[in-house]
């Protein structure tokens, strides 16, 4: 299986929706541990690398692209 490529800034989308509604989410720290921030209601959640990974399904926008 191919790894995916997200990086710090990211807004991804997970395969599960949250509770507020929204699908999207943005990393907000990177190490064995994620940490991404509900971009609806502010809400953040500490995901271990490996179950991060799974439940990823795609990069919405890609901090690189913004040009900071």
């Amino acid at each position: 299986m191919q790894r995916k490529e997200f990086g710090l800034g990211d807004v991804v989308e997970m395969k599960k929706a949250h509770p507020c509604g929204t699908n999207a989410w943005k990393v907000i720290r990177m190490g064995m541990d994620i940490r991404i921030k509900c971009t609806g209601c502010e809400h953040s959640v500490l995901l271990p690398r490996m179950r991060f990974e799974q439940k990823l399904k795609k990069v919405l926008t890609s901090a690189e692209s913004e040009g900071n």
